[in-house]
């Protein structure tokens, strides 16, 4: 799994808006825009990462989707309570599709990985992918489990050929698959596997 370095994915706060909006700024626009035709993601992420957050919104935006926050959700109870994990269920389910942004807070958050639970039983394999972001490219050492699903990866030019071809994928953001039996990789760019099933 290719870890997308964290100051990449901070840049689609400063391609896509002014900083002076500010993060909650930001947010609440995000809140307000229309929700028709788009296709929906359950964003499972740490809450304290606001930042992360806010440049994922961002960089998923740009395909032009609807990306469901469990704390902007009025709905969503005051206080944490066993509605606020029925609720949460019922929007992992809802939602067509389920991205982890697998960040090393969030992969040591309890509610992360119950929610990363939820969403393979409901959306394994072609509807979940995990976002793997750090400060450095280091991988994720004791958290194994999570290369047995899709990631999101950033792919450079010449760096990733097709399978049994001397073709290089062009360079962009993918959604690439765990190796199979044979050690091949599926794969989607980005915004084929958001509009795909």
């Amino acid at each position: 799994m290719s870890i997308i370095d964290k100051a990449q994915l901070l840049g689609f706060r400063s391609q896509t808006r002014t900083q002076s909006k500010g993060l909650n700024g930001s947010l609440v626009e995000f809140l307000n825009e229309s929700r028709q035709n788009k296709i929906t993601i359950f964003l499972s992420h740490k809450h304290d990462e606001r930042t992360e957050l806010d440049a994922t919104i961002q960089f998923l935006k740009q395909i032009g989707v609807n990306v469901y926050v469990d704390w902007l959700d009025e709905e969503m109870p005051k206080s944490t309570s066993g509605d606020t994990a029925t609720r949460i269920k019922r929007k992992i389910e809802e939602n067509q599709k389920f991205i982890f942004l697998a960040t090393e807070g969030a992969i040591n958050s309890r509610w992360c990985n119950w929610e990363l639970g939820i969403g393979d039983t409901h959306k394994y394999i072609h509807n979940i992918a995990i976002l793997p972001v750090r400060d450095d490219s280091r991988s994720y050492s004791g958290n194994e489990y999570l290369q047995i699903y899709p990631s999101i990866e950033y792919v450079k030019p010449g760096s990733l050929t097709i399978s049994n071809t001397n073709n290089y994928l062009e360079e962009g953001y993918y959604v690439l698959y765990p190796r199979d039996s044979n050690g091949s990789r599926q794969f989607y760019d980005l915004y084929s596997w958001i509009n795909r099933w």
